[in-house]
């Protein structure tokens, strides 16, 4: 298990906006509006009906919530205490079912649970820790075999340090500034080397494109700055 695989920082940072993850006009607007995107296309490769489904860097529990009223058992797990605590308390406010949350990080619950997922997803964390090929690892050692592995993060150029930062944070302010260090992007080649070492195959990619005229987002097939990809791990 890599017991230190956390950025302290990372965490204080988003202990600090805890209060605010189900404000739909806060700082996580963005994965408000984003979240029935990615869950749409979760879907069409693994439908996520009776499925025992672990989200990994839950938050908050967006995600995780409506994965549960999709119909999936699903375990949701953070080390920020208090994005936890709102996960939990949102969970009993509005009577999600089939859901539960745990402070445990994803290389530990591999170790105590090898194997016992059917759909694990991964959700803007691998660019806040500072071993990303580590929560990979345990991922598909999390998912049974042939089950299916979700990632998301953000591509490492020029366009992706344009828009995610100096757009999203300094000029359009959807996101806090100082949410995203530019030297930890990922490029999709990087993140589809660290599946293979770890058992996992490439299905399917998607990128997310946003409209700030509109202020619409849609996925497509460009991966430039925020995308998405889908795996299995090997039978």
């Amino acid at each position: 298990m890599n017991a230190t695989n956390v950025d302290p920082a990372e965490l204080a940072k988003f202990s600090e906006l805890a209060h605010r993850w189900w404000d739909v006009n806060s700082e996580f607007r963005p994965l408000h509006q984003i979240n029935p995107l990615r869950l749409d296309w979760i879907q069409t490769l693994a439908p996520l009906k009776g499925k025992q489904v672990l989200d990994v860097g839950c938050g908050g529990g967006i995600l995780a919530d409506a994965m549960a009223r999709a119909g999936a058992h699903v375990t949701g797990i953070d080390l920020a205490t208090k994005s936890l605590k709102v996960a939990q308390l949102h969970a009993l406010e509005t009577q999600t079912p089939h859901i539960s949350y745990r402070e445990v990080s994803a290389e530990a619950l591999a170790a105590e649970q090898p194997a016992s997922f059917d759909v694990v997803t991964c959700m803007e964390m691998l660019e806040h820790v500072p071993d990303p090929a580590s929560v990979v690892q345990a991922c598909a050692a999390l998912v049974k075999p042939g089950g299916w592995v979700f990632f998301s993060t953000l591509n490492r150029n020029a366009q992706a340090f344009l828009f995610a930062i100096v757009g999203a944070e300094y000029v359009l302010n959807l996101l806090p500034k100082g949410t995203h260090e530019y030297a930890k992007f990922i490029r999709p080649s990087e993140l589809a080397a660290f599946c293979r070492d770890a058992g996992l195959q490439t299905q399917a990619s998607r990128g997310l494109q946003y409209n700030p005229i509109t202020q619409r987002y849609w996925l497509d097939a460009n991966t430039r700055v925020n995308y998405m990809l889908a795996t299995q791990r090997e039978v």
